[in-house]
C-alpha cells in the first residue's frame, strides 16, 4: 500500500423525497468527472464538521435549507488505497435527508433530476458514487 498525504474529505447528501426518489446533480462540463451524475455536496473545510459542510454545500448548490437533525449518516466511500496519480486520495461521507426547506434549484451543476433507487446503478457516475448508490438502494 502506498503512503498518501492526508485525504480530501467530502460530504454528500442523498435527498430522498416522499416517493423514495433521490436527487442527483450532473457535474459541470469541463470539471473533473464533468457530465457525470453525483450526490450533491462538497469538500469539508478546515475546522468544519461534516454536518456543517453538508448544510453549507446543499444551500450553495441547491438553494435549500437542511436541519442538522434531519441528516442521517449512511456510509462512506474511499479511494485512499489506490487513487490514480496525481489525484489526492478522497473519502466521501454520505448522509440521507428526507426533509428540507425550499424547492431545489440547480445552482452549481449542469442539471438536477430525481431518480428512483433502481435507476441509480444505470447512471454514469464518478467511481466513488457507485458504492454510495448501492448502499442507498438498501435503505429507500
Amino acid at each position: 500500500m502506498q503512503n498518501f498525504s492526508t485525504p480530501v474529505f467530502v460530504v454528500a447528501v442523498a435527498l430522498v423525497d416522499g416517493e423514495g426518489r433521490v436527487l442527483l446533480q450532473r457535474r459541470r462540463l469541463g470539471s473533473e468527472h464533468g457530465g457525470l451524475w453525483e450526490f450533491p455536496g462538497g469538500k469539508i473545510e478546515p475546522g468544519e464538521t461534516p454536518q456543517a459542510a453538508a448544510l453549507r454545500e446543499i444551500e450553495e448548490e441547491l438553494a435549500i435549507g437542511l436541519d442538522p437533525a434531519a441528516l442521517v449518516p449512511l456510509t462512506f466511500a474511499s479511494d485512499t488505497d489506490s487513487p490514480p496519480p496525481p489525484r489526492r486520495a478522497c473519502v466521501i461521507l454520505l448522509y440521507t435527508c428526507r426533509s428540507w426547506q425550499g424547492e431545489a434549484e440547480c445552482r452549481d451543476g449542469e442539471e438536477i433530476r430525481w431518480y428512483a433507487a433502481g435507476e441509480l446503478a444505470g447512471l454514469e457516475m464518478p467511481p466513488l458514487d457507485y458504492p454510495l448508490a448501492a448502499a442507498l438502494k438498501n435503505v429507500i
